[in-house]
C-alpha cells in the first residue's frame, strides 16, 4: 500500500491519502447505517443480546467482503465511461472523486441522524450520476455519452424491483409458515412475540430451534451485506486509484502469465466465434442478426486486431508503456461491450454461456483488486458495523409495525433479505440492503394481518425517492464549485 505514495510529490500523496480516507469513512458509515438490517430482528426477538449480535454481524460483514468477489465492485466502476475517468486532468479527477464521496457521505449521515433506513447504494449511484451529468454540461458534451446508460438502467431496475420482491417473498413465507404450523400445534410458538412468549411460557428467549434459525438467517444477511456493499467500497477505491494513479492500476501489473494467457486465448476464441457466425460466408443465413451488427461490425474486428497487437509476445504487463496500458484497457472494455451486444441478440443459451465465460476471461486482468484493498474495506465495514447501529435498529424493530415482531416475521424477513442480496451479489447487481430488509419486515407483517405504521413507511419511501435526486444535486453542485475554485 505504501508504494502508492512513493512516486508522487507531497501534494499528490496528500490527495491520495484523503481520497482513500473518504472511501473508508463512507464504508464505515455504510457499516453502522446498514447494521440494523442484520441485527434488528435478533435484538427484538431476544435471540441474541445487542452487543454480541453487533460483533457477530461485524465478523460476517468482514468475511462477506473477503469472499464476495468483484462483480458488484466493477458495476460501480463502469457506471462512468472509461474516457471520463482517464481523459481529464488530475485536478478534475480529484474534484470528481471528492464530490461523489462527500455527497454520498453527507446524505448517509443525514438519514442516519434522523433514524431513516436509507440506501447507501442509492446515494453512491446518485452521486456518480450527478458528477457525470455535470461534467457533460460543463464541457458541452453529449448527456447520453456522459454515463454508461445500459448499466445505469439495469441498476435502476434492480433498485426499484428489489424492495417489491422482498415484500412479496417475505409475505409468501409467512403464509407458508402459517399453513404448515397451523397443522402442527407444536410449532405455534413461532408466531409469538417475545412478550407473548414470556407470558405463556415465562421465558425471555425464543425456543432453541427458532433461535438457531434467527441467528443463521442473521449471519446470512450480514455475509450478503458484506459481499454486496463491501464490493461497492472496493469499486470506489479502484475508481479512485484508476483515476488518480492510472499508470499503476489501468491493468493488473501483478497478473500472472497464466492470467494473461487466458485473456489472449479468450480474445482468439471470440474472434473465431464472431468470424464463423457473422462472416460474409454465412451472412445470408443470419440476415436479421447481421443487420443489427453492421453498424459496429468493423469496430469489433478493429478492437480484436488492436488488442492482439498489444498483447503479442507480452507475458508481463510491466513491459507495456503507460499509453499501451491505457489502450489495452480501452480495447478490452470495448470487446466486452461488443460481447454484451451480441449476447442480447437472438442466440442460443449455449452461446450466451460461452460468451459470458469468454467475457470473464477477457476482463480477468483489468477487473481486479489487490488484496490490501479488499482487507481495508472489510475492516472499515466491520468496524463501522460495531458503532452507531442503534438509531436505525430502533426504526426497523419498533416503528414499522404497530405490534412487536413475531419470530416468524423476523425469520421470513431475514431469510428473504439474505437470499435476495446474496443472489444480487453473485450476479453483480448493486442493491439496497436497507430497502430489501425494510420491505421484507413490512411484507411479513402485512401477510400476518398486522397493521404497519403508515408514517414510518411514508418516511422510508420519501427518503427512498429523494436519495437519488438529492445525491445527484449535491455531487453535481460540489463538482461545479470545485472546478470553479481550481
Amino acid at each position: 500500500m505504501l508504494y502508492l505514495f512513493s512516486y508522487s510529490d507531497l501534494n499528490h500523496s496528500l490527495f491520495i491519502f484523503l481520497a482513500l480516507f473518504f472511501v473508508l469513512f463512507y464504508e464505515a458509515i455504510n457499516g453502522f447505517h446498514d447494521t440494523a438490517n442484520a441485527v434488528s430482528t435478533l435484538i427484538y426477538t431476544r435471540a441474541m443480546s445487542a452487543k454480541y449480535a453487533v460483533i457477530m454481524s461485524g465478523i460476517f460483514n468482514f468475511l462477506g467482503v473477503l469472499f464476495g468477489g468483484l462483480t458488484v465492485a466493477y458495476a460501480i466502476v463502469h457506471l462512468l465511461p472509461n474516457d471520463l475517468l482517464l481523459n481529464g486532468s488530475s485536478k478534475n479527477t480529484l474534484a470528481m472523486i471528492f464530490s461523489m464521496l462527500l455527497a454520498a457521505i453527507l446524505w448517509n449521515l443525514s438519514t442516519w441522524y434522523f433514524c431513516l433506513p436509507s440506501s447507501s447504494s442509492h446515494s453512491l449511484i446518485g452521486a456518480i450520476i450527478g458528477v457525470g451529468l455535470t461534467n457533460a454540461i460543463i464541457t458541452n458534451s453529449s448527456l447520453i455519452n456522459a454515463l454508461n446508460i445500459p448499466k445505469i438502467i439495469n441498476i435502476f431496475i434492480s433498485l426499484i424491483l428489489s424492495p417489491i420482491i422482498g415484500l412479496i417473498i417475505s409475505g409468501i413465507l409467512i403464509f407458508l409458515l402459517r399453513y404448515f404450523t397451523n397443522k402442527n400445534k407444536k410449532f405455534y410458538r413461532i408466531h409469538m412475540t417475545p412478550l407473548e412468549r414470556k407470558k405463556h411460557d415465562e421465558k425471555k428467549s425464543p425456543p432453541f430451534l427458532i433461535k438457531i434459525a434467527l441467528i443463521f438467517s442473521s449471519i446470512g444477511v450480514s455475509y450478503a451485506h458484506g459481499a454486496n456493499d463491501g464490493q461497492k467500497g472496493i469499486g470506489l477505491i479502484m475508481l479512485v486509484l484508476i483515476s488518480i494513479i492510472p499508470a499503476n492500476f489501468l491493468v493488473n501489473l501483478n497478473a500472472s502469465k497464466k492470467e494473461i494467457f487466458y485473456t489472449k486465448n479468450a480474445i482468439n476464441h471470440f474472434q473465431k466465434y464472431y468470424l464463423n457466425k457473422y462472416s460474409k460466408k454465412v451472412k445470408n443465413n443470419y440476415k436479421n442478426l447481421n443487420n443489427q451488427l453492421l453498424s459496429y461490425q468493423s469496430d469489433i474486428i478493429q478492437n480484436i486486431k488492436e488488442a492482439n497487437i498489444l498483447l503479442k509476445n507480452v507475458h508481463n504487463y510491466n513491459i507495456l508503456s503507460i499509453k499501451q496500458r491505457f489502450q489495452l484497457r480501452h480495447f478490452l472494455l470495448d470487446i466486452s461491450e461488443n460481447i454484451d451486444q451480441i449476447s442480447n441478440l437472438n442466440i442460443s443459451k449455449k452461446e450466451k454461456i460461452f460468451l459470458k465465460q469468454i467475457k470473464q476471461h477477457i476482463l480477468l486482468t483489468i477487473e481486479y483488486a489487490p488484496i490490501w484493498i479488499i482487507c481495508i474495506i472489510a475492516f472499515a465495514l466491520s468496524i463501522g458495523t460495531m458503532f452507531g447501529w442503534k438509531r436505525i435498529v430502533i426504526t426497523i424493530g419498533e416503528k414499522i409495525g404497530k405490534r412487536s415482531m413475531t419470530y416468524a416475521q423476523a425469520m421470513s424477513a431475514q431469510i428473504t433479505a439474505a437470499f435476495s442480496i446474496g443472489i444480487a451479489s453473485y450476479t453483480g447487481v448493486p442493491v439496497s440492503t436497507t430497502h430489501i430488509l425494510s420491505s421484507s419486515v413490512a411484507g411479513s407483517m402485512l401477510a400476518d394481518g398486522k397493521s404497519i405504521q403508515i408514517n414510518t413507511i411514508k418516511n422510508i419511501i420519501f427518503a427512498w425517492l429523494l436519495t437519488l435526486p438529492i445525491s445527484m444535486f449535491f455531487s453535481g453542485l460540489l463538482y461545479w464549485v470545485a472546478l470553479s475554485l481550481i
